[in-house]
């Protein structure tokens, strides 16, 4: 190939390459001209002392979930510790904690325990009772009862709708059982659960 055939290709080569170099650009103008504007319509701009503008309608969306809550005045109770005439009678009775729940849906609230028995820890000599069952600690929500036995399995409380700003209060109350045959020295425990939950 000669040298002036090759100026030649060269030139052709670089005409080619600005062609499109330049319909590049075009299409680069013609994309922002047509995407500028849908951005540019949240803004507005006005001049003069009785001007006005406005950006048109803005859509503002939201999506609102259940909401519930249980709150305690207390985490945790200490049973009162019985006495003779509490053996003689087969109980005590103590004030648990007070609960306020509060929801945007209707609720209900349950107890329960995790455990078949009381967790039992020796402090004298004579053995703690391993065996005192779940059900020896009954539950009210009112000071003289009735009350229920604690299970595993979840009793349902009470329940209600949707509540106000200040929500539904309520006190729970203990009975504990004891058996001067079977219930000997020791630390006792359990754990109750209150579970609430919306429908």
């Amino acid at each position: 190939m000669g040298t002036t055939k090759r100026r030649r290709l060269g030139k052709r080569l670089v005409h080619a390459q600005e062609t499109v170099i330049v319909r590049r650009f075009i299409a680069f103008l013609f994309f922002i001209g047509f995407a500028l504007p849908a951005a540019a319509q949240s803004n507005c701009s006005a001049n003069g002392a009785n001007s006005a503008c406005s950006t048109g309608n803005l859509a503002i969306s939201i999506t609102i979930g259940r909401a519930v809550e249980l709150s305690l005045s207390s985490a945790s109770t200490a049973l009162t510790q019985p006495s003779v005439a509490d053996y003689d009678i087969g109980y005590v009775t103590t004030v648990g904690p007070t609960g306020t729940v509060r929801a945007n849906v209707p609720w209900s609230l349950s107890i329960s325990t995790g455990s078949a028995t009381w967790n039992a820890v020796n402090t004298q000599t004579e053995p703690a009772r391993t065996n005192k069952p779940a059900s020896d600690l009954a539950w009210s929500l009112v000071a003289g009862g009735p009350f229920t036995d604690l299970s595993t399995t979840p009793v349902t409380m009470f329940s209600g709708n949707r509540t106000t700003d200040s929500g539904v209060t309520g006190t729970l109350y203990y009975r504990t059982r004891y058996d001067w045959t079977l219930d000997t020295p020791g630390t006792y425990s359990i754990q109750v659960i209150l579970t609430i939950t919306s429908p």
